[in-house]
């Protein structure tokens, strides 16, 4: 008999389990749960966006259509980009993809394959360096180093981690798990050296709305690109207007890069649904209103959980300056994996381990505080009274 594992490629073979669906598992059917463990929110898709994708299957919109996205969608990413990141770069270089994760994956497929290196900061989004593995290229992770005043990037050990098979730089930003954020500054010197050295950048703006403060939006490579520049935008729908289960994102490119985009389209999905792009046509031109929802909704969260679990004075964690996680570790506790089961197993609260995001994120929790101020009081009631004990 054949041994089919065998038979694939070491690249499947070897593509890493979630460490976060792991957990999930472990706990997903007890009945108090209160799941903080995976990047969503707990608001549906709003009516408006709903009420769009139902006219266009009302019409019958429900074949074949733009392999890079229908011109309405594309204008309207063009558009939402010039509001908010003040950069008129025309709607010839947005793709409409299935996902940000897609986009993503299309990136990589473009920019490296066997033998090539990827760096990136860690603790990360385990999904990349897994995609990377996948093409047959090798994840290089940069840790961020971690205080109680934030977590930091230090550019000379980026730089440092440059090798003559680098293709390119992977930059979250706000980061998920850590909050870590970008400033302007930063993003600067990571565009310069990436141009001296002829890298191309994966800029992951997914969290870029999820800011603390007054600011409507996180520095971005916008503010310092040219448009020729070796930079691939990679975001998503799924975060701002709460369509996680759309699978609907946006990779946005240099012109001169089209063909070869529709290309990795046609032989991977073949485009995206029609009437998902006119929802997504809705949630950028009607949709403001509900992220600014968002952001307060966020915002209100952090400040339940995190004034709930320092005053137990046995956590550590670092002020989140975007997204929407509380990155945080319990005194005493190391294996993250085994506190996240431990955790939900006696108190029903579900976390993600940091081990999940890598060796840096190794010692930590992630817990998602983009949910109801009421699931946030309760989780944080559980979490602070067991932390205690």
């Amino acid at each position: 008999m054949v041994d089919m594992m065998s038979a694939l490629r070491p690249e499947a073979r070897q593509a890493p389990e979630s460490g976060i669906v792991e957990v999930v598992n472990f706990a997903r059917e007890r009945d108090d749960l209160i799941p903080l463990w995976v990047g969503e929110g707990d608001l549906p898709t709003p009516d408006f966006i709903r009420a769009a994708a139902e006219a266009s299957l009302d019409k019958g919109e429900t074949f074949y259509t733009y392999q890079r996205g229908i011109p309405a969608l594309r204008e309207a990413l063009a558009c939402y980009h010039h509001r908010h990141f003040g950069r008129d770069w025309g709607a010839e270089r947005y793709f409409v993809t299935g996902s940000g994760m897609q986009a993503i994956q299309l990136a990589v497929q473009a920019i490296a394959g066997a033998g090539d290196e990827v760096i990136y900061p860690s603790p990360a989004w385990p999904n990349f360096p897994a995609a990377i593995g996948i093409m047959g290229a090798r994840a290089i992770p940069v840790p961020l180093d971690f205080s109680p005043n934030g977590w930091t990037l230090d550019l000379d050990r980026l730089f440092a981690a440059v090798t003559p098979r680098t293709r390119a730089i992977y930059l979250n930003s706000p980061s998920n798990p850590t909050g870590w954020m970008a400033d302007k500054e930063t993003l600067a010197a990571i565009l310069a050296e990436a141009r001296r050295r002829g890298l191309w950048i994966v800029a992951d703006e997914v969290y870029s709305r999820f800011v603390e403060g007054e600011a409507t939006r996180a520095p971005s490579f916008m503010d310092v690109a040219e448009p020729d520049d070796l930079i691939l935008y990679v975001n998503t729908f799924s975060k701002n207007w709460a369509m996680t289960g759309w699978r609907i994102g946006w990779l946005s490119a240099p012109p001169a890069l089209g063909q070869v985009v529709e290309n990795l389209i046609q032989y991977s999905t073949s485009g995206v649904a029609q009437f998902m792009q006119r929802g997504a046509v809705a949630a950028l031109d009607e949709g403001e209103e509900f992220v600014a929802l968002q952001r307060r909704r966020a915002s209100a969260g952090r400040a339940i959980i995190e004034g709930r679990l320092a005053a137990t004075g046995r956590i550590r964690y670092a002020p989140p300056q975007g997204a929407f996680y509380l990155f945080f570790g319990v005194e005493g506790f190391s294996d993250s994996r085994d506190l996240a089961k431990r955790i939900v197993g006696e108190t029903g609260v579900g976390l993600a381990p940091g081990s999940a995001f890598g060796e840096a994120g190794e010692g930590f929790l992630r817990l998602c505080f983009a949910r109801s101020a009421e699931h946030l009081e309760a989780a944080a009631e559980r979490l602070a009274g067991w932390i205690a004990r």
